[in-house]
């Protein structure tokens, strides 16, 4: 058969760079069609995370969150949550392990959240005198941030469980001066107040200090209790004061 003249170009073409290019074009299109699968798993991946931060509330299921998608872009927000709940559950440690991880990575606008979130941990262990610091710490860094009163606050709150009163209500009047006209401000300021007044020191006791105490109560209770008199026990009644037998009865003769 012959060729068309027209034709001989495209056939040079193809024989020279046609089927390097058809080559190159199908990778392109294999290229594409996987970035937009990995997209659309992205996404899907990323609405899946999304989810379960508004809808995850136990421990556990928060914990299950933060495993399964702690590397997308909810995961820092995910971590907070699992920090405060945490927080909530009474395991302090382990929230506090999860603010000091998240040193750094916060979601944007909550970049305060962690070092507000570690120095209420602190207080929650016992560890007031690094509170107090903590809460300073921020305080005094950042007093613009939403989070300054809730740090001056708790300030206080760690001064008057250290068994200084008079101070943490001084430092609590010099926030009240701070605040200004800001009424919702002024009621936890106020709240503050009331409580440190309230706050009584208790000396801590183990169990066994407990257990201690409840025993020597025990046995001051019964030593208030009157001894009853004793009960006399008759002697035995001598033998002539004892009734006589009755005679048996004797049989009626046949």
């Amino acid at each position: 058969m012959r060729i068309p003249e027209e034709l001989l170009p495209v056939i040079e073409w193809w024989e020279k760079d046609g089927k390097q290019t058809v080559a190159i074009v199908a990778v392109a299109a294999i290229a594409v069609a996987g970035y937009y699968g990995w997209k659309g798993w992205r996404d899907a991946r990323a609405v899946k995370a999304s989810d379960a931060l508004l809808t995850a509330s136990a421990v556990e299921d928060v914990e299950a969150a933060v495993a399964e998608y702690g590397g997308t872009k909810s995961g820092p927000a995910l971590r907070m949550r699992l920090a405060k709940a945490y927080f909530d559950a009474e395991r302090y440690e382990e929230a506090l392990a999860e603010y000091e991880r998240m040193d750094g990575s916060a979601p944007e606008g909550f970049e305060d959240v962690p070092s507000v979130g570690r120095a209420e941990c602190l207080e929650a262990l016992g560890r007031l005198e690094e509170a107090v610091k903590s809460y300073d710490a921020f305080a005094e860094a950042k007093p613009k941030s939403f989070l300054a009163l809730t740090a001056r606050l708790g300030a206080a709150r760690c001064v008057a469980q250290l068994g200084d009163k008079a101070k943490a209500l001084e430092r609590l009047a010099a926030v009240k001066e701070t605040v200004g006209d800001d009424e919702s401000a002024k009621t936890l300021v106020e709240s503050a107040e009331a409580l440190v007044k309230r706050w009584e020191k208790r000396e801590k006791t183990t169990l066994f200090d407990a257990a201690d105490a409840a025993a020597k109560q025990i046995e001051a209770d019964a030593a208030a209790v009157p001894a009853e008199a004793p009960v006399e026990v008759p002697a035995e009644i001598p033998a002539a004061e004892a009734p006589a037998a009755e005679p048996a009865p004797v049989p009626a003769a046949e």
